[in-house]
């Protein structure tokens, strides 16, 4: 099998819904950032040999393949294909898994993995407006249940409190408003240009250029703590869960063979990837499986990783996945996670890769583990050596 080696790894700013890029076209936000991703590793668009792309929504402006519509819609080589992947909010990281596989058997030498998600636009759910999927012949063998279910599930399992989600969900916040402080994030970024909307949403003609996070904000215990919970549950308030966001995420895979033809930098390589399944009840505890397997893949120990990107769907998920295998708790999203950032689903998982390699650079360290839940009972898992 070949070295899959990470050449370039860039993200939109994450966009808090009907705010900064809500004025733009899905496919438009995704192909700004494949476009700067391509700029900053120095690849000609027509030297990609596919996109695999991730998005969860996939209906009315994210329909019709986003990811080769975002590709086409930059003037980039029709020869170059693409395919969109639906693996729930693991969409962008199981992208990037593909993207690997295609490098690590030959078939391809550059592959771009992306993701985006447009919640401002395309609400999470939209694809199921004329009924959900799940039958009666499903329902004899599952109890169908929503993601703030099983988050209190998990919450119930690990014994995690109401005062723990709001810790954690107030340690999310001071990381993320540190690293912004700090200019940790502002290699992975690509700024983008978008519309300018009035009050009722409408475009005024204007542009801005958005270039931060949109969802920090300062807060405290006491604030928290006074947040109504979530529908379904009495442990998480929006103060502990992911937000609904917009953003776009791209990460650029290649071979050794490309690396050296095309003179290109090689800044991390895949170790290992997988896609687990688990309880779809619970639906939320794919993280722990995921990080197991390519712990085995790699004959890593847990000890042995330098940080972790583990997604705040909930407090209660990267909690518990925590208390399961035992990760160093200062080496947990140091940057924050979703609850402050965001999580544009379909772009998460790309996202949380570009974090990982760009904290490993910073730091030095040398292993990095990213690590999803995914709606319907999935968890994703990837390792990353920094070179």
């Amino acid at each position: 099998m070949q070295d899959i080696y990470i050449v370039e790894a860039a993200r939109s700013p994450i966009g808090k819904r009907g705010k900064g890029l809500a004025g733009l076209m899905p496919a438009d936000l995704l192909g700004k950032v494949q476009r700067g991703a391509l700029e900053r590793a120095g690849i000609d668009p027509a030297n990609v040999g596919q996109i695999i792309g991730g998005c969860v929504s996939q209906v009315n402006q994210q329909s019709f393949n986003i990811a080769r519509i975002a590709w086409l819609s930059q003037g980039f080589p029709e020869e170059v294909a693409a395919t969109t992947v639906d693996s729930q909010c693991g969409s962008s990281q199981q992208a990037t898994s593909l993207g690997a596989a295609m490098i690590g058997s030959g078939m391809e030498d550059i592959v771009m993995a992306c993701g985006v998600e447009m919640m401002s636009v395309i609400p999470l759910g939209s694809n199921m407006a004329g009924g959900v999927p799940m039958g009666e012949s499903y329902m004899q063998h599952y109890q169908p249940t929503s993601q703030f279910q099983g988050a209190a599930m998990i919450a119930e399992e690990y014994q995690i409190t109401r005062q723990d989600t709001d810790a954690f969900g107030l340690s999310s916040q001071e990381k993320a408003i540190a690293a912004w402080e700090e200019g940790r994030f502002d290699r992975e970024i690509v700024p983008v240009e978008a519309p300018v909307l009035d009050k009722e949403g409408n475009p005024t003609g204007e542009t801005h250029t958005v270039s931060r996070d949109e969802g920090l904000r300062a807060t405290d215990m006491e604030s928290l703590a006074s947040l109504q919970a979530v529908p379904g549950q009495e442990i998480h308030t929006a103060g502990s869960s992911s937000q609904v966001s917009d953003g776009a995420a791209v990460v650029i895979l290649a071979s050794g063979s490309a690396v050296e033809k095309y003179g290109l930098k090689p800044r991390a390589k895949i170790r290992a990837t997988t896609l687990v399944g688990c309880d779809p009840v619970t639906m939320l505890k794919g993280p722990i499986p995921a990080t197991e397997k390519v712990l085995a893949q790699t004959g890593l120990s847990i000890d042995e990783i330098d940080t972790f990107e583990v997604n705040e769907a909930f407090a209660s998920v990267v909690l518990a996945w925590q208390k399961a295998v035992g990760a160093d708790e200062a080496k947990v999203n140091p940057n924050g996670g979703a609850i402050a950032l965001g999580h544009p689903t379909g772009s998460t998982g790309a996202r949380l890769i570009t974090t990982a390699l760009h904290e490993l650079e910073r730091t030095q360290g040398r292993y990095g583990l990213i690590a999803m839940c995914c709606g319907g009972g999935l968890g994703t898992g990837t390792v990353i050596e920094r070179i």
